[in-house]
């Protein structure tokens, strides 16, 4: 008997921890636009090609991609990849032609985001959490909402310029950054390599 109740824990467990992983994948997100479910306050990474890109949160629990601004036959060869484990997601979007792109991805209001993109005009609003955003050319706009959420700020360019309202910093020049701590809850890293950092 108690093997038994054993046993059926391990299965059950294992049908729960397959329930809380997932992966997807779509070729053509051009034409087959990019939906999952998410779970608000979650952790989600974002790998994203180069592109103009607008990072938006929304009372949904899920995770949406659109593109636009294509034309061809390339914009056929538009991937997103997401893997999903419990409350933990990481996006990738690659591919597609090498300029005219548009991607508009949909986040949970609340939730933690991990960003990495190579080039591009690139804005972020609408979303509580911590963000670790980082733009290699080009300009990043984050709308931070309340400064006094923060408990920790860093943000830097390595050669360009930060306008930092909330925060009451601007500057110029190369390897330009500055720190702030508070009494908030949630952290911000914002790095540009070479452009423009915006925090509003």
């Amino acid at each position: 008997m108690r093997y038994m109740i054993g046993f059926w824990s391990a299965v059950l467990l294992l049908a729960l921890s397959g329930f809380a992983q997932s992966k997807v994948e779509i070729d053509d997100l051009s034409h087959h636009p990019f939906e999952t479910e998410f779970p608000s306050g979650g952790n989600l990474s974002l790998h994203i090609r180069s592109a103009e890109i607008r990072i938006v949160g929304s009372d949904e629990n899920k995770i949406a991609v659109h593109v636009g601004g294509t034309e061809g036959s390339h914009a056929t060869n538009i991937t997103a990849r997401f893997e999903r484990s419990n409350d933990s997601g990481e996006l990738h979007i690659s591919g597609g032609p090498h300029n005219n792109l548009t991607i508009a991805v949909q986040v949970p209001r609340n939730a933690n985001l991990f960003v990495r993109i190579p080039a591009g005009e690139v804005e972020v609003k609408d979303i509580t959490g911590d963000k670790d955003i980082e733009l290699h050319a080009g300009e990043l706009r984050i709308a931070v909402g309340n400064p006094a959420e923060y408990v920790q700020v860093a943000a830097s360019v390595t050669s360009g310029e930060i306008d930092a309202e909330p925060f009451g910093e601007s500057h110029s020049g190369l390897f330009r950054s500055f720190h702030k701590s508070g009494t908030g809850k949630y952290k911000l890293v914002a790095h540009v390599g070479a452009g423009q950092l915006t925090l509003q």
